[in-house]
């Protein structure tokens, strides 16, 4: 699972995408950082990969609002990004 994470926050860094956040835009590393911040905060919060993506990864934990993911002209919810990027990781 901790590989699976680190690739997921990894993907986001590394991607040209902008992370939205409560209706502000963040760079991919920005993200990185916070959802990091949010994995070791959370923990008992996720068992699996799948947990983390839908309960930490997904939406803001303070407003409720989902996270969002804008690559180029598409624009998605972070969790459909991030389970997406997970299935790549699981079957390359």
């Amino acid at each position: 699972m901790d590989a699976e994470i680190d690739f997921l926050l990894d993907s986001v860094a590394e991607s040209d995408c902008i992370y939205i956040r409560n209706g502000k835009e963040h760079s991919g590393a920005a993200a990185r950082d916070h959802l990091q911040m949010k994995r070791e905060r959370g923990r008992k919060y996720y068992d699996t990969t799948e947990q983390f993506i839908a309960r930490i990864a997904s939406k803001s934990s303070w407003s409720g609002k989902p996270y969002r993911i804008r690559c180029g002209d598409t624009e998605e919810d972070a969790g459909a990004w991030f389970t997406r990027a997970l299935d790549l990781y699981r079957h390359p």
